[in-house]
């Protein structure tokens, strides 16, 4: 089995620094669903793996987080993709969760999930943290530049392996011409 993991907000959607609240507030990147449709198409399984912390702020509550990630799998499937799971860590920056980025729960929950090893799976983020979350379970790790990625980008703790990409789509479109 092929698998993606993918972050969300700054990854698929606009992110916004007072956090994406409504399913209004959730606009797509462009090219981002075109890019979940064509590695959908040809065999990935698209998971998402997103920090939620506003559910522990009390910012939205997890009716409108599942309204949010509703709109994003249909919007996807509006182009022909397919996004298969998503998980979140709906705990405060402040959590000692497991499951918060940049620590491995959420990757772990994953394999555990579709049965896999995670060792060179190709996890996507915008920031630091994704990246560290999925090297800590042996993922290849790619940086988009959307979102925080620029910022990330310039961060001298960017893991010298992650390969960087002005977004999601060009990702995808070196992943299908790449592929064994």
């Amino acid at each position: 089995m092929k698998l993606i993991i993918l972050d969300r907000d700054g990854v698929i959607n606009a992110d916004s620094a007072q956090f994406i609240k409504s399913p209004d507030e959730w606009k797509p990147i462009p090219g981002s669903l075109e890019a979940i449709a064509k590695l959908d198409g040809a065999g990935y399984r698209v998971v998402v793996a997103t920090n939620q912390s506003g559910v522990g702020r009390g910012l939205f509550d997890m009716d409108t987080l599942n309204a949010i990630n509703d709109k994003m799998v249909k919007a996807a499937a509006a182009v022909g993709g397919r996004i298969d799971a998503i998980f979140f860590c709906p705990h405060p920056a402040d959590s000692t969760c497991n499951c918060r980025k940049p620590k491995p729960g959420m990757f772990l929950q994953i394999a555990e999930r579709f049965n896999v090893e995670l060792k060179d799976v190709p996890t996507v983020g915008d920031s630091l943290r994704d990246i560290e979350a999925g090297l800590a379970v042996g993922c290849t790790p790619y940086l988009v530049q959307t979102g925080k990625g620029k910022k990330t980008a310039e961060n001298p703790a960017l893991p010298p392996q992650t390969k960087i990409f002005p977004d999601l789509a060009a990702v995808a479109r070196h992943l299908l011409l790449n592929r064994a």
